[in-house]
């Protein structure tokens, strides 16, 4: 059926042939179906009070992620499985194990953030047989909670560790094989649509069907993770209509690594993406692991965060500081460009009607080229860039610089290269002299504006200071330098 979103929830199959293209899970679950355990709190994906399990099938394998419902739309969730509080507990009233290591442990308090705890909780315990205190608070990175402070909550994760799924009181171990053959039969590669008009979603099958659809409807809005299009919705109001759906498209969920680089799809979440560049390129892993909390590194994409060219999205500095290319494609064919010329001025990216990214390639930093990312915010996790400078060099044997890559985000309408510092930096000595000179540049390179997340002038200090960080970094002493990445961790 071609005309029905259809997926599970909690066991039951839904179809839904009348549903609005920008309806959130949340709305859906509180007002059509009662679910009120899944709470509103911020309705921008920042507090984790709306967490919710979603299980796809991924290589034949049924796997659960957390989502914020807040943000994720319904149009989205074709051939999942969705899974909320409710389910949890048997039907006699007998509590989860994590929902009873959170009573046991006294994880709750006022009780509203609670069940979108449990829900994180419950999603690290399906996939990690026993988490380390560091993986545990990242499990929780993007849970808000105003009265436990936390440690009640992260001994309950401990306490249930030491219990593994069964069938015996877990229910999505036993409704697996079910759900797995249920979710089969639900995916499809022709198109839906829902609605008429301009109220329409539409989830294509293939990424050509995508391209096509491109063709007739190319000022349709793309939505891959929502987690920036989410807000478009429910901060601003925005009319996204006809609104295209990419998340469900396995031709934009591969990524790969060769001698050369590594590609990655459009369709690639950041939770995905994370294995593979935290063993390749280190310092990228550890970007990622401040972008959002879970459930929006689960959600979100890295082709997204790119096609969306916002100025402070936070891997496009350290795409372009790598070399990386984007390929865009279209109806009429495919075009590949270096990343840093896809960004051409605030809210306009080098993108023809009908195109869309279709992946990225980045290349491998060569043999003694050293890398960095450094994100400023003003916590920690969960918080958007105020800037995020990336740095790739390389020294030739005398310890002149023979390759220099910098760009930032935050400073300028676009992500951009620091060219005029490069150009100070390129076949000098990496000496302190050397970068004291080069400070000066960033005022030609950048002229950086003043919003609630930093001033003009923090921010153009900050960049510079950021050089220096990373010369100290690259050319310290070994106590120096590991104590750097005893900080960077």
């Amino acid at each position: 059926m071609t005309d029905r979103i259809r997926f599970i929830l909690n066991g039951e199959d839904i179809a839904l042939g009348s549903v609005d293209p920008t309806e959130t899970l949340l709305d859906f679950l509180r007002l059509q179906r009662r679910l009120t355990g899944s709470k509103e709190g911020c309705a921008e994906g920042d507090c984790g009070a709306c967490t919710v399990l979603v299980g796809r099938l991924v290589d034949g394998h049924l796997s659960y992620e957390t989502v914020n419902a807040c943000i994720r739309f319904v149009g989205s969730l074709n051939a999942t499985h969705v899974v909320t509080v409710e389910h949890l507990a048997a039907k006699d009233g007998t509590l989860h194990p994590v929902q009873q290591a959170m009573v046991d442990c006294h994880g709750s308090q006022c009780g509203f953030c609670t069940p979108g705890f449990v829900m994180s909780l419950y999603g690290l315990w399906l996939t990690d047989e026993k988490p380390s205190r560091a993986a545990i608070e990242k499990a929780l990175q993007g849970n808000l909670c105003r009265c436990t402070g936390y440690e009640p909550i992260v001994k309950a994760a401990e306490q249930v560790a030491r219990i593994r799924p069964s069938a015996l009181f877990d229910p999505l171990e036993r409704e697996r094989a079910s759900i797995i053959a249920r979710l089969e039969d639900l995916r499809t590669r022709e198109t839906i649509t829902v609605g008429k008009g301009d109220r329409r979603l539409i989830v294509p099958g293939t990424a050509a069907a995508l391209a096509d659809l491109l063709a007739h409807e190319p000022k349709a809005t793309i939505v891959a993770g929502a987690t920036d299009v989410g807000l478009w919705v429910t901060k601003q109001m925005r009319d996204l209509n006809p609104v295209i759906f990419i998340n469900q498209l396995d031709e934009l969920q591969a990524i790969s690594s060769t001698d050369d680089g590594i590609t990655i799809g459009a369709g690639v979440s950041y939770s995905t993406a994370h294995e593979t560049l935290a063993r390749d390129i280190p310092a990228f892993g550890r970007l990622i692991d401040r972008i959002g909390g879970q459930q929006v590194r689960n959600m979100g994409t890295i082709g997204g965060n790119v096609a969306n060219g916002s100025p402070i999205g936070d891997t496009p500095p350290a795409l372009i500081a790598l070399g990386a290319t984007v390929t865009l494609r279209s109806a009429t064919g495919i075009r590949t460009l270096p990343l840093d010329d896809f960004f051409i001025d605030y809210g306009k990216q080098d993108r023809k009607p009908g195109e869309f990214v279709e992946s990225l390639h980045v290349p491998r930093p060569s043999a003694g080229h050293r890398f960095a990312v450094y994100k400023i915010t003003k916590r920690r996790d969960e918080d958007i860039s105020a800037l995020c400078g990336a740095f790739c060099l390389g020294l030739d044997e005398n310890g002149t610089v023979s390759h220099i890559r910098i760009a930032f985000g935050g400073m300028a309408g676009t992500p951009k290269r620091a060219r005029s510092v490069e150009a100070a930096l390129y076949g000098k000595p990496w000496t302190e002299a050397t970068i004291t000179a080069a400070r000066d540049a960033f005022d030609r390179d950048y002229q950086p504006l003043t919003d609630w997340r930093a001033t003009a002038d923090y921010r153009q200090l900050t960049a510079k200071n950021l050089l220096t960080r990373f010369f100290l970094e690259t050319s310290g002493t070994p106590q120096e330098l590991q104590r750097f990445a005893l900080e960077e961790a």
